[in-house]
């Protein structure tokens, strides 16, 4: 209902970081400078900042259009490296015996860049990868190019999955193939017979222990993946019937994707080394205990248990594992694992940034809908103007309720051909205009009446965005997630509006009205007035979603046949003027690649056009020059970008 004020009660840029939450969620990678524009710290403090702005700006000058995707590559190293040197600390603090092999679950994000960043990155500390599909295990057999690096794979296996890991392992790699269900295990065996090749084998635990938040039925007794007490111990029976063993390499179990509480971490994390060291004392010579996904991220800043946060560290959370796992095996007196851990989210979603155009607006109050009232104006229309008149001596909720009553009054008799149309646009139009006053007078109280927060809600904009939620915002349309989202300039000015955000698919769920904040999810988001220059036109607004890095980039839909977006990737260097520099450009689709991807052929659907212009030519509809202009324009447009042009 207000917007955080400094002390003075007037609008900084400290209230602005207060308002959109970018000092909590940003994680020190976002802030707003002195200006009011937002600006990406991709090695935190000790590195340069990047003004969004600027990036934009260069990416115009090369020709690309919104919506557009910046990646920061230097906020991906500094987050291997992050994590791996939080888990050497935990190692150290705790005294723990084995070491620490991450992986980068590929699932998370696969476009290639990003892989061959994390693993650059990743090299002095043997950083690997996690496969769950065929496409992704061809992938990572090519980039893990080095003797002795590691690729864990998840999901379901069939011959030619397991034959083609068995392959890698003769490369020289350390590839460890998780089973997930028993038959699994038999054809793993078989498999490994025929080829020569022994096989390195881990086991996942269908642990009791499952997460929370949106993803918790991932785990837990009635997970897809992972085998029960009993068939683990059926497994172990196989093992040694087969005289194998010595492959039982790894102790896997996952409870989830972004855990929000730590107590569940804790938990499972108990449990997972129970199951280790019990086998461990049964003879069975595990190296490597991977306690899966799960690390979350705080996109909404509030450092809490809900879904869209984390109540933890990234320190805490290396700290629990480490601890846990060292004191469950000291007492049982067994040897420490080398622990693996699959983060992906928490690699990835810090390090991209959407930035979406807005195009206009849809108000309920605007200038194109106001009226002069006369003497003959209907009923409802004069005492809706008496209680805009009196409404700074009347009973602000009164007042409402009594405006509400008439709207409704309105409502129903135009339905039954009793009212005029003009009549019923004024009968709206001050209705709203009473309730903005209405909200206005509640505003700075210490207590808002519930049906004024909904009608404040019901007074917001809508800002026009040129993109699909569907293609860029998937979790967000499917499940609920929420994101960041800010203005990336004019934070020096304070936002006079609210509003939600809408897209350009036809679709009446192409629409963002969940917005993060510090105590519950806001119903609107603060934005500022779109103003025109001189000759009328709209000046450029934009929009950041941030936290994008994680899953929203491959999960997209084809919706509307939009496409993938525009990128541009950004490095950091000390010799630039600016410290950075755009490396390099991603094109996103053209209306013919999305075509293409639904069976349409760019010469077949030539080849219709210039049959139906030929014959508006024959008929005289068309001049030649202009049919064939016609189709110019047509196949030039094939190749235009699938996004608006604004």
């Amino acid at each position: 209902m207000s917007e955080p004020l400094d002390a003075n009660g007037t609008w900084n840029i400290q209230a602005a970081r207060n308002l959109y939450n970018i000092n909590r969620w940003g994680a020190k990678y976002f802030d707003i400078n002195e200006s009011g524009r937002v600006v990406a710290k991709p090695l935190q403090e000790a590195g340069a900042s990047v003004d969004l702005t600027d990036v934009i700006e260069e990416a115009k000058g090369r020709g690309l259009k919104f919506p557009l995707l910046i990646r920061f590559q230097d906020i991906l190293r500094h987050r291997v490296e992050a994590i791996n040197l939080a888990f050497r600390s935990s190692i150290a603090e705790f005294n723990f015996q084995g070491k620490y092999r991450g992986v980068f679950p590929i699932k998370v994000n696969q476009l290639r860049e990003v892989v061959e960043e994390i693993l650059d990155a990743g090299k002095p500390f043997n950083f690997g990868l996690e496969v769950g599909s065929k496409p992704e295990l061809f992938a990572a057999l090519a980039l893990q190019s080095q003797q002795g690096s590691l690729i864990v794979c998840n999901g379901y296996k069939d011959a030619a999955f397991v034959k083609m890991a068995l392959m890698g392992i003769k490369l020289g790699k350390k590839i460890i193939l998780i089973v997930e269900k028993l038959s699994e295990l038999k054809q793993i065996i078989a498999i490994s017979r025929q080829v020569g090749v022994e096989p390195l084998i881990g086991i996942r635990a269908r642990l009791l222990s499952k997460g929370a938040g949106k993803w918790a039925e991932s785990g837990g007794e009635n997970a897809k993946f992972g085998l029960s007490t009993a068939e683990l111990l059926a497994a172990t029976e196989i093992l040694r019937a087969e005289k194998l063993e010595h492959c039982f390499k790894l102790m896997h179990f996952h409870i989830g994707s972004q855990v929000p509480d730590i107590l569940i971490v804790k938990k499972a994390v108990q449990e997972a080394a129970r199951f280790y060291a019990k086998l461990k004392k049964m003879g069975f010579d595990i190296e490597f205990m991977d306690v899966g996904g799960g690390l979350g991220v705080d996109y909404d800043g509030s450092r809490s248990a809900f879904d869209s946060s984390t109540n933890y560290t990234l320190q805490e959370y290396t700290n629990d594992i480490v601890y846990y796992i060292a004191d469950i095996c000291n007492a049982e007196k067994v040897p420490h694992p080398d622990i693996i851990s699959e983060s992906g989210r928490a690699l990835v979603a810090h390090h991209s940034v959407l930035i979406v155009e807005v195009f206009g607006a849809i108000e309920k109050i605007s200038a194109a809908t106001q009226f002069t009232y006369g003497e003959n104006e209907h009923a409802l229309v004069r005492e809706l103007l008496d209680i805009r008149k009196n409404l700074d001596r009347a009973n602000k909720l009164e007042a409402y309720h009594d405006a509400l009553e008439r709207k409704e009054d309105a409502h129903n008799m135009f339905t039954l051909g009793l009212l005029e149309l003009p009549d019923k646009a004024k009968i709206e139009t001050l209705y709203w205009e009473i309730g903005l006053d209405v909200v206005e007078s509640f505003k700075g109280q210490a207590y808002i009446p519930e049906e004024i927060r909904k009608l404040e809600d019901s007074l917001g904009d809508q800002y026009l965005c040129n993109f699909s939620v569907f293609q860029s915002l998937l979790d967000h349309w499917a499940l609920g997630q929420l994101f960041p989202i800010m203005p990336i300039a004019r934070l020096a000015e304070r936002p006079t509006r609210e509003g939600t955000l809408v897209d350009i698919t036809c679709d009446s769920d192409g629409q963002i009205n969940k917005f993060i904040d510090l105590r519950d999810v806001r119903d609107t988001l603060p934005m500022h007035k779109l103003n025109t220059n001189g000759n009328g036109q709209m000046e450029p607004y934009y929009l950041g979603f941030f936290l994008m890095g994680a899953y929203q980039d491959i999960m997209g839909d084809l919706h509307n046949l939009f496409g993938r977006v525009n990128e541009v990737h950004v490095f950091l260097d000390s010799d630039e003027p600016s410290g950075y520099y755009v490396e390099e450009i991603i094109e996103g689709s053209t209306i013919v690649q999305t075509l293409t991807a639904v069976q349409y052929d760019e010469k077949e659907l030539a080849r219709q056009m210039k049959m139906q212009i030929d014959e508006a030519i024959k008929s005289d509809r068309l001049k030649p020059s202009e049919g064939m202009r016609l189709l110019d324009d047509y196949e030039r447009g094939l190749k235009d970008y699938t996004y608006l042009t604004i």
